[in-house]
């Protein structure tokens, strides 16, 4: 295992003059030996650029990747001694289950009875002990991931292994068994894991710190809590959340908010970040959207618009000024009638403030 560190760019154009030409924009970054990390966003944001660079399939346009002291920007994925598991199954059909786990470790020369342990151990972990005599041509394709995932993982030696969105052909039941699988295997094998997915419920609930890209660009790494309580862009609030952070536009002159274009009553003064009068934009969780009392501090007036009964909570959607706002509130909740005015909490502990999409 390795610690390993990237100070790079990419681009798959020979002579890149815009952010738009880059892949991946300059970035420094470091991913600790033994932690598990998910690097998140949507397609073409730049993440399985990063994974495939780290493991030697593509070599960065800019800049060096390091595993410990050792520069292995010219290295090979053999080199590195890297691990990788792709979006969709590669393995030997005309093997046996049992000799596609072994397989890697036949190639390095490691012990029979070496082998049958270690086999052994992540069948167990994998739920593929039953089926080690059986070949994998019969499997279905989830059952034929599982052995991708193994054969990933059953090397001890690794630098790392990478995941590509690898439960992506994986039964929705099955998917989140695995991810919890894949979590306890982290911990009793202390392996450092990289995991690619545009999916925040699999990112969140897999890795330790989160990467979030968007157009090429790491915008915030952190832990699941971070990324939902203090986003550092508004991307990361938008993107992260069911359904994402409310946006909404205010303006300070130093001494009161306005927030789209109503004046808000303060309980205190104002944050030393919005001291300097100018336009910032305010973001507030659904979740921490509450009903207030009319002109209570930090509410506003809203038109309610639409109310879904999701079961465990109420979506309520209002509209104030030209902004729409939505609120996640309890079932038990006195819900006003569509069409109604509802004064909604939008200023509180939990409300961010941005400017230029960073976080004041």
């Amino acid at each position: 295992m390795a610690r390993i560190e990237l100070d790079l760019a990419h681009s798959y154009k020979p002579d890149p003059q815009q952010d738009a030409d880059y892949a991946l924009l300059p970035l420094k970054m470091t991913f600790e030996d033994g932690g598990a990390y998910a690097l998140l966003g949507p397609s073409g944001c730049g993440k399985t650029t990063m994974l495939n660079i780290i493991s030697g399939l593509v070599q960065p346009s800019h800049g060096t990747v390091r595993f410990g002291d050792r520069d292995v920007t010219r290295a090979s994925p053999q080199e590195r001694n890297i691990a990788q598991v792709f979006q969709f199954p590669v393995i030997y059909d005309t093997m046996t289950v049992g000799e596609n786990l072994a397989f890697p470790l036949k190639n390095r020369g490691v012990a029979p009875e070496r082998i049958r342990q270690r086999v052994g151990r992540i069948a167990e972990m994998l739920e593929l002990s039953g089926q080690l005599d059986q070949r994998a041509a019969g499997l279905a394709a989830d059952a034929k991931q599982k052995i991708s995932l193994g054969r990933g993982l059953v090397r001890e030696d690794v630098s790392a292994v990478l995941f590509d969105e690898p439960l992506t052909v994986i039964d929705p039941h099955l998917k989140w068994q695995l991810r919890r699988k894949l979590k306890q295997i982290h911990h009793e094998l202390k392996l450092t894991l990289i995991y690619v997915t545009h999916d925040q419920v699999e990112a969140l609930t897999f890795a330790d710190q989160v990467v979030v890209m968007t157009r090429g660009r790491a915008v915030q790494v952190g832990s699941a809590s971070e990324l939902f309580e203090r986003p550092r862009h508004t991307f990361v609030g938008h993107f992260i959340g069911s359904p994402g952070m409310n946006f909404l536009p205010a303006h300070s002159d130093g001494r009161t908010l306005a927030v789209a274009g109503r004046p808000v009553a303060a309980s205190a003064g104002l944050p030393a970040a919005l001291q300097a009068p100018g336009a910032f934009t305010l973001g507030v969780r659904p979740e921490y959207v509450a009903l207030a009392e009319a002109e209570a501090p930090g509410a506003l007036p809203a038109t309610v618009e639409r109310v879904q009964d999701i079961g465990t909570y109420v979506l309520l959607t209002a509209r104030i000024g030209d902004a729409s706002l939505k609120a996640r509130l309890s079932p038990q909740a006195d819900v006003p009638a569509v069409g109604s005015t509802a004064w909604l909490q939008v200023v509180g502990p939990h409300t961010c403030f941005y400017k230029d999409e960073a976080l004041v």
